[in-house]
């Protein structure tokens, strides 16, 4: 069994025998499903926008668990730790899958907004009157999916940007940025910084590899990510570590030593004063508490 929490490619999902895809509509009707345990933890290196219609699940993502009802937006963004722990059986979504190379290729602009780069919540409670608009977006958005067009590709991407706008604007209004629009250099590092830890926590843990990505001096680093976010870098890694150690914890059958080398720690016993360090428990004692 790997030691390492799986990553999805979009792929697997639209399309597991076929060519490579950049946006996904799922029909959850269809008789045959990809067989893809997601009630164990698990990445994507894509988006998922789903609006729940009926029925209820509880999704964990980054630990932190989400019960989701009617009327509930479910965000899933690359890299973060997902892991759903039911879903009933009138569980019922509207879902849009896509890539990031759409956002980044199509419009840049899309790719700035706040909800997908830095999301404060990754399930939404919408008003009846807010779902409804969405959910006729999604379905317009359906529509054009499964409509033969020569240009079909182009005009799913100008109704998902449209889609993406909306969605941007609910979440502002629901959960408010705490910093102005206009971010300054410094809080954009420092947001590009906890981007990149929650991309490379499992290989990387020193200051100085974060900061030789983003072209500045560690120390520089260090101030920046203390003034915009009131924590050192050092900090926001093994927080990141941690989590990411917590899920493969989460395995009874993987033993410790391989979640050690997994994250590269020099052995487990560096890992466990590590992790022990960080919670107040040791591997095992968390494993069993959990």
């Amino acid at each position: 069994m790997s030691e390492h929490i799986p990553t999805y490619q979009l792929q697997a999902f639209a399309s597991p025998e076929g060519a490579p895809v950049e946006v996904y509509f799922p029909d959850y009707a269809a008789p045959i499903k990809p067989k893809i345990p997601l009630d164990r933890p698990y990445r994507g290196d894509y988006y998922k926008i789903s609006l729940c219609l009926r029925g209820k699940a509880e999704l964990k993502a980054n630990l932190e668990t989400y019960t989701i009802g009617p009327n509930c937006l479910i965000l899933a963004t690359p890299d973060v730790i997902k892991e759903w722990q039911y879903i009933t059986d009138d569980y019922e979504t509207l879902s849009i899958f896509f890539t990031k190379d759409f956002i980044t290729n199509n419009n840049a602009a899309t790719g700035k907004l706040r909800f997908l780069v830095a999301p404060p919540t990754y399930v939404l409670q919408l008003s009846a009157a807010q779902a409804e608009n969405i959910a006729d977006s999604f379905r317009f958005l359906q529509q054009k999916y499964k409509t033969r067009s020569t240009e079909r590709d182009n005009i799913l991407k100008s109704i998902l940007n449209s889609l993406l706008f909306e969605i941007g604007a609910l979440y502002d209004d629901l959960q408010p940025a705490p910093l102005p629009a206009s971010r300054t250099r410094s809080q954009q590092l420092a947001a590009a910084f906890r981007q990149l830890v929650q991309a490379h926590s499992a290989t990387a843990r020193s200051v100085r590899f974060y900061a030789a990505a983003l072209c500045i001096t560690p120390k520089y680093l260090s101030e920046l990510v203390k003034d915009a976010t009131g924590r050192t870098a050092s900090e926001w890694i093994a927080e990141a570590v941690v989590l990411e150690a917590k899920a493969l914890l989460q395995n009874p059958v993987l033993p410790i030593q391989q979640v050690a080398a997994s994250l590269h720690f020099a052995d487990q016993f560096a890992f466990s004063r590590f992790f022990k360090n960080s919670t107040g428990l040791s591997p095992t004692a968390y494993r069993q508490a959990s």
